[in-house]
């Protein structure tokens, strides 16, 4: 089932979701972060 057509998407989505993407990673990055410097998953929470 092969689909040719092209498909619009609107730009402020794709946009949209390139941001968010980089916010998951940012979270992320931020999370191992404070693993590494307190050896906790969740700081404050033993």
């Amino acid at each position: 089932m092969e689909n040719n057509a092209k498909r619009n998407i609107d730009p402020q989505k794709i946009t949209a979701e390139k941001l968010n993407g980089r916010f998951a990673l940012l979270g992320v990055i931020a999370l191992v972060g404070a693993y590494v410097t307190t050896g906790q998953i969740i700081p404050g929470i033993v």
